[in-house]
């Protein structure tokens, strides 16, 4: 019995050791997991590192450009000025009863525009010019009877007091005809004050008063009127424009430049500095730089927006009578095998195409074939992009 005893608890079951090995299972399993988790991790990593689903990239337009713009060292704005210019105004006060122009119209040196009423100042004319027809009349009489008198003196048939009132009645009669000239004279002016005539050959620009409406001088009264008419001589016309003070050491007398307006984008105007004012604006720190044209058309209109390119270089004809050509930054060409590629942007894409290039024309090159205007090209990370990468814009 003590035997069989012994044996009975030999064959007990160790449930301890088996829940270790049970744990130990576990944690190997977990471990496992946790390492397949991990390389995946890595690996996604990896992938997006070096082979990246994008890539950031800067980009440029294809446009237009003009070939003397190559040569531009500064650009300024400004506007479009007559150098001759005038606002007319009558130089006596009166209601305006005639108008004989409306904008747009040309006039002539000396054309009369405009009239104020002047019936009082033609009635002086003409009783000037009664006045002096008088005198005149009077003349040949005393001077007749001055004669006659000396005669008679020389006869002894007149006293000398007789001859002396002959000559001073004759001497008067000449100093009124004088007097009545002279105020003829100003009654003329009178009647020309109410006329407002062009000084010189010009277009009609403004009008500032209306038939019936009172003019003035200067506009002495609320109620009056000062400028009529204002014209313009339209082949004075310049553009003004404000260089900064810093930039004004690169403009001098006669250089080329290019005068584009903003009416007309894509027309260029050939001229050239025809001064520079010589005195700043400290309040805006410029200098006014006036340029003439070297030839322009009907088009040109005064207080038009303008921009100038100033030139520099010697004169280039083939340059000025030139078409705008399409360009991109020559930094966006890549070459390979002897031929000339770039990659332009295609939905979120890289795309490689071919093309032709011309001329450099500063640091653009002219594009013969493969682009069109507008299309986007990609001008940074160049080395690291092949056909069909995938981008992101930045700016």
């Amino acid at each position: 019995m003590k035997n069989k005893q012994v044996d009975l608890s030999s064959l007990r079951i160790n449930r301890s050791e088996t829940q270790n090995s049970k744990q130990l299972n576990n944690i190997f399993k977990y471990l496992f997991i946790f390492s397949i988790v991990l390389l995946l991790v890595a690996v996604f990593v990896f992938k997006n590192k070096i082979f990246g689903s994008e890539i950031e990239v800067k980009t440029t337009t294809v446009f237009r450009l003009y070939p003397a713009e190559a040569n531009a060292i500064l650009t300024a704005s400004g506007y479009v000025v007559a150098q001759r210019k005038a606002s007319l105004a009558s130089k006596a006060t009166g209601r305006l009863v005639y108008l004989g122009v409306v904008e747009g119209d040309s006039v002539k040196k000396g054309q009369i525009i405009a009239r104020i009423e002047n019936d009082d100042v033609l009635a002086k004319v003409e009783q000037a010019e009664a006045a002096l027809k008088l005198n005149e009349a009077e003349l040949l009489e005393a001077k007749n009877n001055f004669e006659r008198q000396k005669k008679l003196v020389d006869s002894d048939l007149s006293s000398k007091a007789e001859l002396e009132a002959a000559e001073a009645r004759y001497k008067r009669i000449i100093a009124n005809i004088e007097l009545a000239k002279a105020q003829l004279k100003q009654a003329k002016v009178e009647v020309e004050y109410t006329y407002i005539r062009a000084p010189f050959n010009g277009t009609v620009l403004n009008k500032n008063a209306d038939i019936g409406e009172m003019v003035s001088p200067l506009g002495a009264s609320t109620t009056s009127r000062s400028a009529v008419v204002t014209i313009a001589d339209m082949s004075s016309l310049q553009v003004e424009a404000d260089v900064s003070e810093s930039n004004i050491q690169k403009i001098q007398a006669g250089q080329r430049c290019e005068i584009s307006l903003d009416a007309y984008p894509d027309f260029r105007y050939q001229g050239y500095v025809d001064k520079i004012v010589p005195t700043a604006d400290r309040s805006k720190a410029t200098v006014l730089v006036k340029v003439a044209f070297r030839k322009y058309d009907s088009k040109v209109l005064p207080e038009m927006s303008a921009k100038v390119n100033f030139l520099t270089g010697s004169e280039d004809k083939s340059a000025e009578k030139s078409e705008p050509v399409l360009v991109i930054p020559s930094s966006a060409l890549l070459k390979e095998n002897g031929k000339t590629f770039v990659f332009v942007v295609d939905g979120n894409s890289a795309k490689s195409v071919e093309i032709k290039t011309g001329k450099s024309i500063g640091k653009y090159t002219e594009i013969l074939n493969g682009l069109i205007e507008g299309e986007q090209v990609i001008i940074s990370e160049l080395k690291n992009i092949k056909d069909g990468s995938e981008i992101k814009i930045i700016k």
